[in-house]
């Protein structure tokens, strides 16, 4: 019998986390980019960063498959 290897199980936080941090990047680099104030730019990217996070780690996940 061949076993074939998953990927390991990571936490819905840890991809949450992920995501959050990524947008939060690209957000924080994209304000100043375009001319937003150092400071203005992070507090927002900050805040929905932490909207992204809550919105990743509530609604991320599929309903798990029955296996029949």
């Amino acid at each position: 019998m061949t076993f074939v290897p998953r990927p390991p199980s990571i936490d819905k936080g840890v991809v949450a986390f992920l995501w959050a941090f990524g947008f939060f990047l690209y957000l924080w680099l994209g304000m100043m980019a375009v001319g937003v104030h150092m400071g203005s730019s992070f507090i927002l990217s900050a805040v929905l960063a932490g909207a992204i996070f809550l919105y990743v780690r509530i609604y991320g996940e599929d309903a798990p498959r029955r296996v029949s």
